[in-house]
């Protein structure tokens, strides 16, 4: 499963790196512009793709502590070569379990990447309290919120949208999910407990040359329709048949929509 993931995140994480919102990426790095040394946890961190994103546009000492529950991918971050003045630690934990205690310490900034959409309202209930309760400012980029525009259209797109915005509020691990509601959910508590939020779409722009990626994400949502039943299986083969056809044919695009947002508190810490 590991091996599988990681090809996944490797495919990806250029789509994710186009998409991460510039305003909200110059928000967080505008924060750290007074700090010599900055101390970075990065949730379900995955290969390292936030520490790739974030680390080249710091100047300061970096100091990452990349958490996951995944040994396989964990071991790849630990073979990644770290630029200068980064240093990594890796740490293999549930953070269905261990949340708080990944959060102890001197914090300067919480991270994390293609989480919350998976994640429960009283987790996300329970992440909020902890990083405003320890004044950290968080960064949370590339957040599902539903949706999904796919040309050429086809007769069966609503329907097969529909399931996948349904299996994506299934449980992921943390409790039924909270799915493409995840980042207006998340923006609203942390404004509600008197964080400041800057926020916009970071949305994937996927073109008739990125064929593999877009195999890879239609045999998902099929997998998804199949799984949530509201479609006859024969129609969700039909489905992807037709559109493996135009992706072969160089004909299909797809946007699919997400959300980054910076909380950050509102006195200085």
């Amino acid at each position: 499963m590991s091996g599988f993931l990681a090809d996944w995140l490797a495919l990806r994480e250029p789509h994710d790196a186009r998409a991460r919102n510039p305003t909200v990426l110059d928000a967080v790095i505008a924060s750290l512009k007074a700090y010599r040394s900055i101390r970075i946890v990065d949730l379900a961190c995955g290969t390292g793709s936030t520490l790739r994103a974030l680390s080249p546009r710091m100047a300061a000492q970096q100091n990452w502590r990349l958490c996951d529950n995944d040994l396989g991918l964990l071991a790849r971050v630990s073979a990644t070569t770290k630029p200068n003045g980064v240093t990594v630690i890796t740490l293999p934990l549930d953070l269905n379990r261990d949340l708080e205690a990944v959060l102890d310490g001197p914090v300067d900034l919480v991270t994390t990447s293609a989480l919350l959409d998976l994640v429960s309202e009283p987790w996300l209930e329970r992440l909020a309290v902890e990083i405003v309760a320890r004044s950290i400012p968080f960064y949370a980029a590339l957040s599902y919120d539903g949706r999904i525009e796919v040309s050429p259209t086809d007769p069966l797109d609503a329907a097969i949208v529909a399931a996948v915005n349904a299996h994506q509020r299934t449980d992921k691990g943390f409790g039924p999910a909270l799915g493409p509601t995840a980042a207006s959910a998340a923006i609203a508590r942390f404004e509600a407990l008197g964080y400041s939020v800057v926020h916009g779409k970071s949305d994937w722009v996927i073109g008739p040359q990125d064929r593999e990626f877009q195999m890879e994400i239609l045999g998902g949502w099929a997998g998804a329709a199949r799984a949530m039943g509201g479609l006859p299986l024969a129609d969700a083969v039909e489905w992807l048949t037709r559109r493996r056809d135009a992706v072969a044919a160089g004909l299909s695009s797809i946007r699919v929509g997400h959300v980054d947002f910076f909380a950050a508190p509102t006195t200085t810490r």
